[in-house]
């Protein structure tokens, strides 16, 4: 018991600077999906049942829309395909005695940040210990969508604006590193925003709805990247 009791609260501790910095973005989102029609309820809702901030933004931003189905499904799973290859990674690394439904209950669990704290956790990876690592993000993400959403309507124009600049912060911390890191990533990025740029500006392609232009970006970069530096290895 007391074991198990420690490999929760290690969990716990572990998530706890996550915890803090998904608070900021979820409160973003819950002003941006309350301004998008939703309302407070759905929003923690939509946070409740996918944790996943970039994909959560895009799909209220096609929602908000109207786009097809087809857009929405696309472009959110193809943002959200990272999350995937993150599960089957971290699945080499966890207790061969977890079943199958807490081993779901984990991938539920597995974002960007959670990701990287467990895949340099001890092995084998008990689930206690994964429960508390996402305890504490989870309610965060979830309760500052809830206090965005609430609060957002009430705050003054400027403030919420404000707020806004805390997505762009996201992205470029997420970016940055790794570019400045590697020149290909680098190449990668600004080839992306080359194309988003395009895809804005040019006649005929600024029309085109906001899911399709992510999607169509994200894959002629992602695959210029890999035809240009494949990984050591692969055929």
């Amino acid at each position: 018991m007391t074991s198990t009791h420690s490999e929760f609260h290690k969990g716990v501790l572990a998530g706890l600077p996550i915890a803090l910095g998904y608070f900021s973005v979820s409160f973003t989102f819950g002003i941006f999906a309350v301004r998008d029609g939703f309302s407070p309820l759905l929003a923690t809702l939509l946070s409740l049942t996918n944790l996943s901030s970039a994909g959560q933004f895009a799909g209220v931003r096609i929602m908000a829309d109207l786009g097809s189905y087809a857009e929405l499904a696309v472009a959110v799973l193809l943002i959200n395909l990272r999350y995937l290859l993150m599960s089957l990674a971290l699945a080499s690394r966890l207790d061969p005695r977890l079943t199958t439904p807490q081993r779901l209950l984990i991938g539920f669990g597995v974002t960007d940040e959670i990701y990287a704290v467990a895949s340099q956790a001890e092995v084998p990876l008990g689930s206690r210990f994964f429960y508390g690592l996402m305890s504490l993000p989870v309610l965060s993400w979830v309760g500052g969508t809830f206090l965005g959403a609430a609060l957002g309507p009430v705050l003054p124009s400027s403030l919420a604006s404000a707020l806004g600049i805390a997505l762009y912060c996201m992205f470029i911390a997420i970016i940055v590193p790794p570019a400045r890191a590697d020149r290909r990533v680098l190449s990668v990025v600004v080839l992306a925003i080359a194309l988003n740029l395009g895809f804005l500006l040019l006649p005929g392609l600024r029309d085109l709805a906001f899911g399709w232009r992510i999607t169509i970006v994200t894959v002629l970069a992602a695959g210029c990247g890999a035809l240009l530096w494949p990984k050591e290895g692969a055929s």
